[in-house]
């Protein structure tokens, strides 16, 4: 394995933990804005309680991918950052907005009009971020950037309904009693409105963008689709079971299969068309610096990460 592909796996693997993390505290926002029924302020406060200290540290996986980027891939990170500036614009926005409605939220203790205007703000920014970034993946998946086409769009809203998905069986996972119960069929029906814009946007893929289409189901895209599949039915079974600490699993199994699936249809291009990974890379002695950096910075970041989410994770559940 030479250091531009090791660089490439080491890039996948940070973005893969933010779309576990980061996609749950969104999925939770988008759960915040949607809390109905007699117990809607419980859901909120489990939400809260769930995301609690740690919902910041999961942005270190999204920056340390564009550090990762303009580091050893300048050129390409000159053009992702050219040709998607408005969707990545919305994209920090989003983050801005909710990590302030959600402090801002928290402090409104005696003005609760305040509370519940930052409440929505919150969960509509946590609905903004995820949209724009699944925009912003179907226009680089597309080839030309065109995070606006039908296609970027539909690729949007599943990024949305996955968040969902992942924070409601974290949150089966996190809660007892009823409120158990009622994230239990939020994760549910996320999981169904998954499968449903899986289904949908390969389909506007095949009408809209017939080359992104052959991308998305050559090489071995229809072997990691079958395989994500089975994992997202396996997660129906282990919720009806209410087999919890398995639904986590399957669902980070499903996270993972569908990030894998994508980078298979990029065909070894970073940007489809455009730009492989050897064409952007830096210089190899770059290259290798950075991965020893990685290597020695993992030692202190990671048991670091394993203390934090120990010591506030392991207080007891919200009932």
């Amino acid at each position: 394995m030479n250091d531009v592909t090791l660089v490439v796996l080491i890039g996948l693997g940070a973005l893969t933990l933010y779309a576990l993390f980061g996609g749950a505290d969104f999925g939770g926002g988008v759960w915040d804005l949607l809390a109905a029924g007699p117990r809607r302020n419980a859901q909120r406060e489990a939400i809260a309680h769930a995301m609690g200290p740690v919902w910041e540290t999961n942005h270190v996986w999204l920056i340390f991918v564009i550090v990762l980027m303009f580091t050893c891939f300048p050129a390409a990170f000159a053009a992702l950052s050219v040709g998607l500036y408005v969707p990545l614009t919305f994209v920090l926005i989003g983050i801005i907005l909710r990590g302030a409605a959600f402090a801002f939220r928290s402090q409104a203790y005696q003005a609760e009009r305040h509370a519940e205007t930052w409440g929505r703000l919150f969960g509509i920014a946590s609905v903004i971020a995820p949209f724009f970034f699944g925009a912003a993946v179907g226009g680089l998946a597309g080839g030309s950037f065109a995070w606006y086409s039908p296609f970027a769009l539909s690729v949007g809203v599943f990024a949305v309904a996955l968040c969902a998905q992942i924070a409601a069986v974290f949150l089966t996972f996190e809660t007892d009693g009823a409120l158990r119960e009622d994230f239990r069929a939020r994760a549910f029906a996320a999981t169904l409105a998954v499968a449903a814009a899986a289904i949908l946007t390969p389909i506007v893929a095949a009408v809209t963008m017939p080359s992104t289409f052959a991308a998305l189901t050559s090489h071995g895209a229809p072997l990691d689709i079958a395989l994500t599949a089975v994992a997202g039915l396996a997660l129906l079974v282990a919720l009806w079971l209410r087999r919890y600490a398995l639904a986590r699993v399957l669902v980070a199994c499903e996270t993972i299969g569908i990030l894998v699936g994508w980078f298979v249809a990029q065909t070894g291009f970073l940007i489809p068309g455009m730009t492989t990974p050897d064409t952007a890379a830096a210089p190899a002695t770059t290259l290798r610096v950075f991965i020893w950096l990685v290597a020695i910075g993992a030692l202190f970041l990671i048991p670091s990460l394993l203390l934090l989410f120990g010591i506030f994770k392991a207080s007891r559940r919200v009932r």
